[in-house]
C-alpha cells in the first residue's frame, strides 16, 4: 500500500514539476516570431496565463485604463477586464473567464486563449512554445506576407519588415480609415529637408505591403510640411499628406493617425517583430 501511495505521489509530483518547467521555459510566438519580453507565460489551473500588455500589443490591440478596468481595443472589438474579476466584457456582452486576471511582480496576467481567440487568433502548444497564429491580411484578394517599412536619417536610411499579420492589418486599416480628401501633389517633396521653399514636404516614412513573392501590393508614403509658411497661406499647405504610390494619388492625412502608426512601429520593435533588411545610416 505504501509503495503504491509513494508511486502515485511521484507521478503527481512529476506532473506538477513538468508543468511548472513548461510554464517557466515557455515562449510566446506570434506568426512564428518570438516576442521579446522579460517575463514568460505561466500555468494556473491548467490555463496558460500571459502578461496582458505583451500579448495584447502583439495582436495589434491598444491597451488603456479606465478607473479599475483595462480596455483592449482593435477594429470593432472592445474588451474590458479587471483584476480578480471572473467576468469580462466583449462589446458589452459578459463572458465568464476560467481564471481571473491577477497581478504578479507588477504585471497583469490574463488567460492567453481568451485574449487570442477574442481577436480572431488560434493558439497551439508545442516544443515549449505557445504559438499564436493571427488572421492573414488580404488586399484586393491577395495575401500580404510582410509590411516593409523605410525611413531616412541625415545620412542613410533603414529598411525593416514586419511579418506579423496583426500589426500589418492594424496599420493598413489606419491608412484605409484615415485617408482624407484627394489633393494635388505638392510642388516639392523628398527625403531631404528643403527649408528655403514654401510648401515643401519631407517624407517621414514609406509603408509597402508585400505579397508572398515580395512584390508590392500597395504603398503609402507619409509626408509632413517642413517649410515655414505665413499664417495667411497656411490653409493652402496641409500639415500631413499621404501618397498612395500604387495609384500615384495624394490625399489629406491627419497627425493622430500618423502618431498611431508610429506607436505601432515602436511597439513592433519593442516586441521583436521588426526585422532589419538594410541599414545605410552612418
Amino acid at each position: 500500500m505504501k509503495k503504491a501511495f509513494f508511486g502515485a505521489f511521484l507521478t503527481i509530483f512529476s506532473f506538477i514539476s513538468s508543468s511548472t518547467t513548461y510554464a517557466a521555459e515557455n515562449q510566446i510566438k506570434v506568426d512564428g516570431v518570438t516576442t521579446t519580453s522579460d517575463v514568460k507565460p505561466e500555468m494556473k489551473y491548467k490555463r496558460t496565463m500571459v502578461p496582458l500588455r505583451v500579448i495584447s500589443e502583439s495582436l495589434g490591440a491598444s491597451v488603456e485604463w479606465s478607473n479599475s478596468e483595462v480596455i483592449l481595443a482593435k477594429s470593432d472589438m472592445k474588451v474590458k477586464l479587471a483584476i480578480n474579476r471572473s467576468t469580462a466584457e466583449k462589446n458589452g456582452e459578459k463572458i465568464l473567464l476560467d481564471v481571473k486576471p491577477y497581478t504578479k511582480n507588477n504585471r497583469i496576467y490574463v488567460p492567453l486563449r481568451f485574449i487570442a481567440e477574442t481577436f480572431g487568433c488560434n493558439v497551439n502548444y508545442n516544443n515549449f512554445a505557445v504559438t499564436v497564429d493571427t488572421k492573414p491580411l488580404f488586399i484586393d484578394g491577395v495575401q500580404v506576407k510582410a509590411l516593409q517599412y523605410e525611413y531616412h536619417m541625415f545620412m542613410g536610411g533603414v529598411v525593416q519588415q514586419i511579418n506579423v499579420n496583426a500589426f500589418n492589418e492594424t496599420i493598413y486599416n489606419i491608412f484605409a480609415k484615415n485617408i482624407g480628401e484627394k489633393v494635388e501633389a505638392p510642388a516639392n517633396y523628398s527625403w531631404s529637408f528643403t527649408i528655403d521653399t514654401f510648401g515643401s514636404y519631407y517624407k517621414n516614412a514609406q509603408y509597402d505591403f508585400l505579397d508572398q513573392k515580395g512584390k508590392s501590393l500597395v504603398r503609402f508614403d507619409i509626408y509632413s510640411l517642413i517649410s515655414p509658411v505665413p499664417s495667411e497661406l497656411s490653409t493652402e499647405y496641409p500639415e500631413i499628406l499621404v501618397h498612395d504610390v500604387s495609384k500615384d494619388e495624394w490625399y489629406l492625412f491627419n497627425d493622430t493617425a500618423r502618431k498611431s502608426i508610429n506607436q505601432l512601429m515602436f511597439t513592433a520593435g519593442k516586441n521583436g517583430f521588426l526585422k532589419i533588411i538594410s541599414n545605410t545610416t552612418v
